[in-house]
């Protein structure tokens, strides 16, 4: 009976192993799907994350060009600030030395928003030796 129980034994133990090797090799495969899924993950991420430099790379090159153009429009205002000063300082002064008025006539509504005019305006060059006393 003893070889008979070791038989029963044996056959339980193999059963077991067959089992254990059988779900190890689940596990495996799982473990294996797993990390298939998280390289693909992974891929799908960097090429996210690439695109995402590229946007951020090209609002970075527009803000560049768009922050020139508003440098040179800032330029531009305190070059036609000083111009309109100076004439406004030579008016005042004809009109103190003569005691004649100056009359001026009104600018159209349109020459003071440049923005809304149906043409471009050509740009004004900032220059140092505009007005030469």
């Amino acid at each position: 009976m003893a070889s008979g129980s070791n038989a029963k034994f044996d056959e339980r133990k193999r059963k077991r192993m067959e089992s254990n090797r059988e779900s190890a090799k689940r596990s495996r495969m799982k473990k294996q799907q797993r990390l298939e899924k998280l390289m693909s993950e992974k891929t799908q991420l960097q090429n996210e994350n690439g695109l995402c430099h590229e946007r951020i790379d090209s609002v970075e090159r527009n803000y560049r060009v768009l922050d020139a153009e508003n440098n040179v429009l800032r330029a531009q205002l305190a070059e036609l600030t000083e111009r309109l000063d100076s004439l406004n300082s030579l008016t005042r002064f004809w009109v103190d030395a003569t005691g004649f008025p100056v009359d001026i006539p009104e600018i159209p509504d349109a020459l003071l928003e440049p923005w809304q005019l149906p043409c471009p305006i050509q740009p004004i060059d900032a220059s140092s030796d505009i007005f030469q006393f």
